[in-house]
């Protein structure tokens, strides 16, 4: 009977009462989990208090300021080569005519229009034969002589006007007489008119362009050879013709 009287006695003392009967304190354990900290699934590598696992304590990542560090503008680089062109489009539709315009001012009147004319023909009614040597075809019909450039006794024409000049000759040949005759520029032959002899005579014609400068003459050389050379002429018409005329001044080329 003693041992469960004693045994109530001490379990409806106070608590403060436990110190006077010098039994030993104990602490004071929770019997639950705590509130806090939550209950989480713990980290691979949280960190482990008492046997309770925490979390990883929030890492702090400092954030740089990319507008503070931005540097002063740079110089213009080198232009590139253009590319190569596309391909041409098609064309557009054609625009709405524009309002006419007003009537402009007359200009300044312009200079005169001077014109350069230079042209001869000349001929020879009377035969003529060769003698030895060469010898200048006079002539004694003219036809158009301008400005009088052409020395009918001498047979010549003095450029007066330079430029590009076409000449032709004409003459008729002789029975059985050869005619060989050149177009002469000063003291050189430019072209030859030349037919053999023949029971029958004809005509025949040479022409060619030449450039002749202030000064330059041309005219019609008889060249005597071997043989007699002759061209036929008549007081009634006229067989034997020798003409030019200005083509382009030397001005407008």
């Amino acid at each position: 009977m003693t041992a469960p009287t004693l045994m109530v006695l001490v379990l409806v003392l106070p608590a403060g009462a436990w110190p006077g009967l010098g039994l030993p304190r104990r602490p004071c354990v929770h019997c639950c989990r705590p509130i806090w900290p939550p209950a989480v699934v713990p980290h691979p590598y949280a960190r482990v208090s008492e046997g309770v696992p925490w979390e990883e304590s929030p890492r702090v990542r400092p954030t740089i300021d990319i507008t503070i560090l931005k540097g002063e503008k740079g110089e213009t680089g080198i232009r590139g080569r253009s590319g190569r062109s596309g391909k041409e489009g098609p064309q557009g539709f054609r625009g709405r005519p524009g309002h006419k315009g007003q009537k402009g001012q007359a200009g300044p009147p312009g200079a005169l229009c001077q014109h350069s004319y230079a042209a001869f023909s000349v001929g020879r009614r009377e035969g003529l034969h060769s003698t030895d040597g060469f010898q200048a075809v006079p002539f004694d019909t003219e036809l158009v002589n301008l400005h009088g450039a052409f020395d009918l006794a001498a047979g010549r024409f003095r450029c007066k006007v330079p430029g590009i000049y076409f000449l032709n000759l004409h003459v008729h040949t002789w029975n059985y007489k050869e005619a060989y005759l050149h177009i002469m520029l000063d003291q050189q032959p430019t072209a030859v008119l030349y037919a053999q002899p023949s029971e029958r005579s004809a005509m025949q014609a040479q022409s060619l362009l030449l450039p002749l400068t202030t000064g330059r003459t041309v005219w019609v050389r008889m060249f005597h050879r071997d043989r007699d050379s002759a061209i036929y002429g008549e007081p009634g018409d006229l067989y034997i013709t020798f003409s030019g005329h200005l083509v382009t001044p030397a001005a407008e080329l």
